[in-house]
């Protein structure tokens, strides 16, 4: 992922200003520590671990959960409305039944684009909010990078074997919870949800298990007109 090049990237340069320093590594806590040059990382769990990223995380889902929750009720509303016109199709000619099935069709769409504007707008802002948190975890990072005398980090998943002293994410997550407010990452993003255009709520992210489902339409071709005896 771009964020995640972003970060070796950074790591890189900012070890390599404290590479060729000798000496016994003292480590945050005041132990020492293994020094290698060759550190392992693993990014999404310094991310979902830290306070500040699990801060992050739960109002993403309290939104995911408000929205799936709004998208219900709208549901509800939808599939109420349509029953009410299906039950007008028999009593009103066809001139003036087919103006309100073709509203309630561009009202349905109306409402589904909304709701899926919101949830792109999350999903957006989720990954803002994480690739502001690595922007402001790095600096902490390169303390760990330079005081183990590293020249570089890999992500742990991409390294076959490596010696479990190496690994640097534990010692990250505890200089974050330290040093970073949990609600740090936020603050580097705007207001991310769309403008009201449609029905009223929080916003969530894509493929939420009750995201906005196809609301029912009418049982009518608004093409065409029905069959009146």
């Amino acid at each position: 992922m771009a964020r995640r090049g972003a970060l070796a990237a950074g790591l890189m340069a900012l070890a390599l200003v404290g590479a060729g320093t000798t000496g016994p590594a003292v480590a945050q806590d005041g132990r020492t520590a293994l020094r290698s040059p060759i550190l392992t990382l693993e990014q999404d769990r310094l991310f979902s671990d830290s306070r500040t990223g699990k801060a992050v995380l739960d109002r993403l889902e309290a939104d995911t959960a408000a929205l799936a929750a709004e998208n219900r009720k709208i549901e509800a509303q939808l599939i109420a409305e349509e029953r009410d016109l299906t039950d007008q199709r028999g009593q009103l000619p066809a001139d003036e039944f087919r103006p309100l099935a073709q509203a309630f069709d561009e009202k349905v769409v109306a409402i589904r684009r909304a709701q899926d504007a919101k949830a792109r707008a999350l999903a957006q802002r989720r990954d803002a909010d994480q690739k502001a948190f690595y922007r402001q975890a790095l600096p902490l990072l390169a303390e760990i990078v330079r005081e183990r005398g590293a020249v570089a980090v890999l992500e742990r998943g991409a390294v076959i074997l490596s010696a479990e002293q190496v690994d640097i994410t534990d010692a990250a997550i505890a200089l974050i919870d330290s040093r970073m407010a949990p609600d740090a990452a936020p603050d580097a993003t705007p207001d991310a949800a769309p403008p009201d255009t449609g029905p009223a709520g929080p916003v969530a992210p894509d493929a939420t298990p009750d995201a906005m489902p196809d609301a029912p339409a009418p049982e009518t071709d608004t093409d065409t007109t029905p069959a009146q005896d």
